[in-house]
């Protein structure tokens, strides 16, 4: 019998007896009847704390279940922060990127632009310059392009710059770099070629363009270019503006000597 069931058993008996008139007279039946009424009394206070301690246990598992939950609702919407976090940080690259793209190149040919032709031909010369390797540039200028813009308007003009801006995209070699420099004026750039080579890419470029024919609404039959080449080696320690600046007197020169040609470094 356990401890429990043998407590009730004995404060049964003990009713028992108590109620029995045979030992109504008996002197041990006043302690007897207050013993038990203390020990019903301490039973019943034992029984009111063991119902309180169960109530704050309920309450503190309730509780422990709360923050257990609350804190399950705390990392969910976390997660979904660092989620928008992630997907925002990823937006700004690329806006970032796509404003770095527009930054560089030519809204109406998409070339590259000035800028972007500034820091190409900087990392250019000094790649060149570690490893020896040669470096070439041209400067291209539309002939004519002016008395085209009077004659057929700025639209016009825009388009045919976009004609010639699709040729020399198709033209140049994989590893060639072209941009438009401003105006008629595109720069074309040479990693490891040499004068000669240039200058003979430039004229394939110069050929091409003066025999394809141009779309029939541009109402422009020919189209012909000058272009003058210069390289890094003719000056080891000037910067690719001094390079730009050969290579644009001589496309004047070419210019001067007829146009439709290409004029490179002296012999």
């Amino acid at each position: 019998m356990t401890g429990g069931r043998a407590e009730d058993h004995l404060l049964e008996t003990v009713t028992e007896l108590l109620g029995d008139p045979a030992h109504d007279n008996n002197p041990l039946r006043d302690p007897l009847a207050r013993l038990l009424e203390l020990s019903t009394g301490q039973r019943e206070r034992l029984e009111r704390l063991v119902r309180i301690s169960d109530g704050f246990h309920q309450i503190a598992r309730e509780e422990k279940r709360g923050l257990a939950e609350e804190c399950d609702t705390h990392l969910r919407r976390l997660e979904r922060l660092v989620r928008i976090s992630d997907r925002y940080q990823e937006s700004l690259r690329e806006i970032s990127e796509s404003l770095r793209e527009e930054a560089l190149h030519d809204p109406l040919t998409g070339l590259g632009n000035r800028r972007y032709l500034t820091e190409r031909l900087e990392a250019e010369l000094e790649r060149c310059r570690r490893s020896g390797a040669p470096l070439s540039l041209g400067v291209l200028d539309v002939d004519h392009f002016k008395a085209v813009n009077d004659r057929l308007g700025h639209e016009r003009g825009d388009r045919l710059l976009c004609h010639i801006s699709n040729l020399l995209a198709d033209q140049l070699r994989e590893y060639d770099l072209c941009g438009r420099w401003g105006g008629e004026e595109f720069v074309l750039v040479f990693p490891e070629t040499t004068a000669e080579e240039a200058v003979a890419v430039c004229n394939r470029v110069r050929r091409t363009i003066s025999d394809t024919p141009t779309p029939d609404d541009l109402a422009v039959e020919t189209v012909t270019v000058s272009i003058g080449v210069s390289t890094a080696e003719e000056d080891p320690d000037g910067g690719y503006a001094a390079a730009i600046d050969r290579a644009d007197r001589r496309m004047l020169a070419a210019k001067e000597a007829g146009r439709d040609r290409v004029t490179g470094p002296p012999a």
